[in-house]
């Protein structure tokens, strides 16, 4: 199993991201997928996940409005946009595979979103 994370960066509050996540070395549309994120000095947190068919989500109340998953299974890949950041955004984000609905499984290495002017 491979994820990788791309999309990261420095952005101003208010300004927007939009991350992906390019998936490997499994059967990608068979599986829920999440985005974690853990910022400077904080445990884990689930921003947002995603069922197999893409038609099923759930957000964080933080993030709620403001960031929306997708998914396209014929790229393997995984998004989130992500609008109107504030500071507190500032984090390093992770790409999940699951297991099922709740139980975390594979991680990517995570990137790095800024949120500071």
């Amino acid at each position: 199993v491979q994820l990788v994370e791309s999309g990261g960066g420095l952005v101003q509050p208010g300004g927007s991201l939009r991350l992906s996540c390019t998936a490997s070395g499994f059967t990608f549309s068979s599986y829920a997928m999440s985005w974690v994120r853990q910022a400077p000095g904080k445990g884990l947190e689930r921003v947002s996940r995603i069922n197999r068919g893409g038609d099923t989500t759930s957000y964080a109340d933080s993030v709620k409005g403001r960031f929306t998953i997708s998914r396209d299974n014929a790229k393997n890949t995984l998004y989130l946009q992500m609008n109107s950041l504030r500071p507190e955004d500032t984090a390093v984000y992770y790409c999940v595979k699951l297991r099922d609905w709740s139980t975390y499984d594979d991680w990517g290495q995570g990137t790095q979103v800024t949120v500071s002017s």
